[in-house]
């Protein structure tokens, strides 16, 4: 095995591992196979006692009420995923799918929802040739979990419908048949248990983390650069400030913010603010809040990330399907984990953190490009005064348009429980909406970093680079590579494009 492989059994699995794997197997050992094969063999047993079990020999839903023949088993599992595919909307990520495939695997492999070794093993089949089912992104109440998507996942395990493969999408028919596989055929309550969890908003969930984090830091990028074009106070940075209001986040981000400016020749501490307040008569003995407390107003943010994490982490540990197997202690229990309220929840918060980001980076923006405020960098950062050059002022705009986009839809999704499936499913989750609103959010975050940075370049051009901190400075060189300084008056969307691009590298975090 490889560094990065990640070698899937009963044990606990961290995000991290997750995103970093490279290749994804299933556990050979002996005591996991036989606890896979037991909680298998204690439904299949239960089947041929005749005992109504929900989903395997009754129908799904409010059709729980309808008993079949176990000789009918196999169909009910052929037709949960045929009828069920009726996603619509823009098609998930390869990345998500791919996500998805190794979340599902999982769960299904802490043995309690009596799939067999083999259909496990399919899961590592479609992981190692990389084939990542095509998952139309709409179709999900989020209870009983993620049915119609996952029906996507569960058709090409079938051989069915289509998948990313070698880059592009294809007929998954074609690939089996390139590849030599034989279609899957799914036993008694397989098809269920692959389709009745959370794993589609656990998915898009994990992908918008990643994303989110790289944002929340180059925020913090911003705001050090910030502190210093605007020839700021850094006492709000200072340790002890944070010390006397210890919430994790708060005092990372101000850390981290602080550590952004060091060696910089344009802050300034709190003594020279007090020496120059008599001589300065525009001097206000203190900054602006969207400054000043910009460490409190992301540390929250940090702080309800790093909550979120972990409820997505423990989400794709859980076993989410119904009913539950436990072959130990032979029952079988009818349940709810289905059930997407903690991904719900957690993605409903970030909504409104992520507005809080994008409302705070529209104040500081606001500041840097108006005179009346910015200290000496003139009007919209222009480096040509002449009235006929306009600088950011329409960049301004742009930016401020975006950031109505993000608060505008921070409405919690959970909130929003729609009542389907003839009142069955009457209470539902709601968070494979949420995590897609969430989802949603971040590219109209990218766009008003990357205007941003380049008004923050432009900045560090007028008050001079070689003033700057050294992070800064190498922030400004790597933004001038790609963009060069607003002379005159130019189309900026080309501009703004390249350094999205830079944004989503990690580059300016």
């Amino acid at each position: 095995m490889a560094k990065n492989d990640l070698v899937v059994d009963s044990s606990y699995v961290s995000l991290e591992s997750i995103i970093d794997s490279q290749n994804v197997y299933i556990s050979k050992e002996e005591n996991f196979v036989k606890h896979i094969d037991a909680s298998h063999k204690f439904l299949s047993d239960t089947i041929k006692d005749g005992k109504p079990i929900y989903g395997v020999t009754t129908g799904y839903g409010d059709s729980g009420k309808n008993y079949l023949e176990a000789n009918e088993a196999d169909l009910l599992q052929q037709n949960l995923y045929r009828y069920h595919g009726c996603g619509v909307g823009k098609l998930l990520s390869a990345e998500t799918s791919r996500y998805a495939l190794t979340a599902r695997l999982i769960s299904l492999s802490k043995g309690y929802s009596a799939v067999s070794y083999e259909l496990l093993e399919r899961f590592e089949l479609l992981l190692k040739h990389k084939i990542y089912p095509a998952i139309p992104s709409q179709g999900s109440v989020g209870a009983s979990g993620d049915l119609t998507p996952l029906s996507y996942i569960a058709a090409v395990i079938a051989g069915e419908r289509e998948a990313y493969y070698e880059g592009k999408l294809q007929n998954t028919a074609d690939i089996y048949k390139k590849l030599g596989i034989k279609p899957y055929l799914f036993k008694p309550k397989e098809a269920l248990a692959v389709m009745n969890g959370t794993t589609i908003m656990s998915a898009i969930a994990l992908v918008s983390l990643q994303e989110f984090k790289i944002l929340l830091n180059s925020m913090e990028s911003f705001v050090a650069g910030m502190y210093e074009v605007l020839l700021c106070d850094i006492t709000p940075l200072e340790k002890f400030v944070h010390e006397v209001k210890p919430f994790k986040g708060q005092v990372k981000s101000a850390e981290s913010i602080l550590q952004k400016t060091k060696d910089s020749k344009l802050t300034h501490g709190r003594d020279e603010r007090y020496a120059k307040f008599f001589s300065d008569n525009n001097l206000n003995i203190q900054d602006t809040y969207s400054m000043r407390c910009a460490p409190q107003i992301l540390g929250v943010i940090r702080d309800n990330l790093n909550i979120s994490e972990k409820w997505v982490e423990e989400e794709i540990n859980s076993v989410n399907d119904n009913p539950l197997i436990d072959a130990k202690n032979k029952k079988i229990y009818t349940s709810g984990n289905f059930y997407g309220g903690y991904v719900a929840h957690a993605m409903d918060t970030l909504k409104i953190c992520a507005a809080n980001l994008a409302d705070l980076l529209d104040k500081e923006f606001a500041i840097l490009v108006d005179h009346k405020f910015n200290r000496g960098l003139g009007e919209n950062l222009k480096l040509k005064k002449e009235n006929f050059f306009h600088g950011f002022k329409a960049m301004q705009i742009t930016l401020s348009s975006l950031a109505a986009d993000v608060v505008k839809n921070t409405t919690a999704a959970s909130i929003h429980s729609r009542p389907t499936e003839s009142l069955n499913q009457d209470k539902v989750s709601m968070g494979t909406t949420a995590a897609l609103d969430f989802s949603k959010m971040l590219p109209d975050i990218k766009n008003m970093l990357s205007i941003a940075f380049i008004g923050l370049a432009q900045a560090a051009d007028i008050r001079g680079a070689d003033k700057t901190s050294p992070f800064l400075h190498a922030n400004h060189d790597k933004i001038r590579a790609k963009v060069p300084s607003l002379e005159e008056d130019r189309r900026m969307d080309g501009d703004i494009a390249k350094i999205v691009e830079l944004i989503e590298s990690g580059a300016l975090a």
